[in-house]
C-alpha cells in the first residue's frame, strides 16, 4: 500500500510537471504569435499614416485651386493640429490616474473588509 502511494504521489508530481511544460510552451507559442500581430499592427499604422498625409496634400491642392496655396496649407495644417489637439485632450483625460483607479474594486474590498469586521452595509 505504502509503495502504491508513493508511486502515485510521484505519478502526481511528474502530471503537474509535464502539464507545467505544456503551458510554459502554449505561453511561449502565443506570445510569438502576439509580437507578429504587433508588428503587423505596425507596419499597417504606419502605412495608414503615409496614407494620411498623401491625402492631406491632396486637400491642399485641391483647395489651392480656390485659394493660394500657402493659405491652403495654412489651412489644412491648422484643421489637423485642431482634430489632433481635441483627440490628445481627450485621451489624456480618459488616462488620467484618476480614471485609472480601480474604484469598484476598493469599493468592494471595504465592503469585505466591513462585513469581516462585522459591520455589514
Amino acid at each position: 500500500m505504502a509503495d502504491l502511494l508513493g508511486q502515485l504521489g510521484g505519478d502526481i508530481a511528474g502530471l503537474v510537471r509535464k502539464e507545467a511544460e505544456l503551458v510554459r510552451a502554449e505561453v511561449a507559442e502565443k506570445l510569438s504569435a502576439a509580437g507578429k500581430a504587433v508588428a503587423d499592427i505596425a507596419a499597417g499604422a504606419l502605412l495608414l499614416v503615409a496614407a494620411l498625409l498623401v491625402l492631406l496634400q491632396a486637400l491642399v491642392l485641391a483647395l489651392s485651386k480656390i485659394m493660394d496655396p500657402i493659405w491652403a496649407s495654412l489651412l489644412v495644417g491648422a484643421g489637423v493640429a485642431c482634430v489632433g489637439y481635441v483627440l490628445v485632450r481627450a485621451g489624456m483625460k480618459a488616462i488620467s490616474i484618476k480614471g485609472l483607479a480601480p474604484d469598484r474594486t476598493a469599493r468592494q474590498l471595504k465592503k469585505d473588509a466591513d462585513l469581516m469586521k462585522g459591520n455589514p452595509q
